[in-house]
């Protein structure tokens, strides 16, 4: 009776292990068919025996990242915009103006869509553990440093100083840039508190690019620096509809607002141009993960190397200290662009020389 028991084990083991044989063979022939990078002749038991090959492999997707992060960066926009486009411009005639200004977006969308993009989208599949582990961690470090900031939390320096008012209770400072102001409490809600929120970094952020745009063509022209055909933000328009002067962009021959087509045209683009960044906003921080590019914030500070190339966020309490900035010069930029607007329907000139003639600079 003992041996037969023996004999029963051996056989159960030798079966045990047969199925475990075979469990082990499938999963490494599912993880070779998930694995596209890898070579056809290669196997889990090479790469286990032979780590610098699979170190050589990893070159590959490092390169990928490289190239993704250049081709969704906001420099790639503009760089593409004045350098690709004086040369477009000059081959293809001023008509061209709506297809450059497509361009960046069908180019990203096309790359995602090949072999090179699948790759890309890949390697941010195989590197996500590791890139969610490091988003956690600088969260935490994130948390701390408000914690330890005078920006934020209950003892902030708040819209009315040390007057006695009872501040709105869903402002508790968690926000940045948060000075206890709603006095009509229409950000009680939660979800109407977060979406004001957005809404006014968006708007902080075009007013910003919106001023700077108003003031520099202006004050290029006012010293001679370059021959802009009409200067002035709000007459745009007007000198391209009424006459055929030639709105150069930044003083580039050739390079055209809109060519010769008119209104209708810059319309279109500036639709395509706006409409291609917000849309990538509203579907999330993950809409450039097909071009290989992981944004490891949120959708109002996504981060990462496209909108973080310098690696100023790296520091948490300079992060921390750089949201409050920017918030503040976001009202300060949609005050000074409703000012701009009343200054032209009430003075009829440009924000540069409203400036000039104030200081008496000629």
């Amino acid at each position: 009776m003992p041996i037969a028991r023996a004999s029963s084990r051996l056989v159960h083991a030798r079966r045990d292990a047969g199925a475990r044989t075979r469990d082990a063979s499938r999963r490494v022939r599912r993880t070779r068919r998930a694995t596209p990078s890898r070579d056809e002749g290669s196997s889990i038991e090479e790469l286990v025996d032979n780590p610098s090959r699979d170190a050589s492999k990893d070159a590959v997707p490092s390169v990928n990242s490289a190239v993704g992060d250049v081709i969704s960066s906001p420099l790639f926009y503009v760089t593409f915009g004045v350098a690709g486009g004086v040369g477009l411009v000059r081959a293809l005639g001023e008509n061209a103006s709506f297809l450059l200004s497509a361009a960046p977006i069908v180019a990203l969308t096309a790359i995602s869509k090949t072999d090179f993009g699948a790759e890309l989208m890949a390697r941010i599949d195989r590197e996500r553990p590791a890139l969610d582990a490091e988003k956690a961690r600088k969260e935490m470090e994130r948390a701390e440093a408000r914690g330890r900031s005078a920006f934020y939390g209950a003892n902030r320096v708040k819209f009315l100083g040390d007057l006695e008012y009872e501040y709105p209770a869903h402002l508790d400072g968690t926000l940045c840039g948060d000075v206890g102001f709603d006095p009509l409490n229409l950000a009680a809600k939660s979800e109407d508190l977060e979406r004001y929120r957005e809404l006014e970094l968006l708007h902080g952020r075009w007013a910003m690019l919106g001023v700077v745009g108003a003031a520099v063509p202006e004050t290029l022209d006012r010293f001679g620096v370059a021959n802009l055909g009409e200067p002035v933000w709000w007459k745009v328009g007007a000198a391209k509809m009424n006459s055929d002067i030639a709105l150069d962009y930044l003083g580039f021959s050739g390079f055209h607002i809109a060519g010769g087509s008119g209104i209708a045209v810059i319309a279109a683009c500036q639709l395509v141009l706006m409409g291609g960044p917000e849309y990538a906003r509203y579907v999330g921080i993950n809409s450039l993960e097909p071009v290989g590019v992981y944004l490891p914030g949120d959708k109002d500070y996504p981060g990462g190397a496209p909108f973080d190339p310098f690696k100023f966020s790296d520091d948490a309490e300079e992060f921390e200290k750089q949201k409050v900035m920017e918030i503040k010069h976001c009202r300060l930029a949609m005050i000074a662009a409703l000012g701009c607007a009343i200054q032209a329907i009430v003075t009829r000139q440009g924000p540069i020389e409203n400036l000039a003639s104030v200081f008496g600079v000629n």
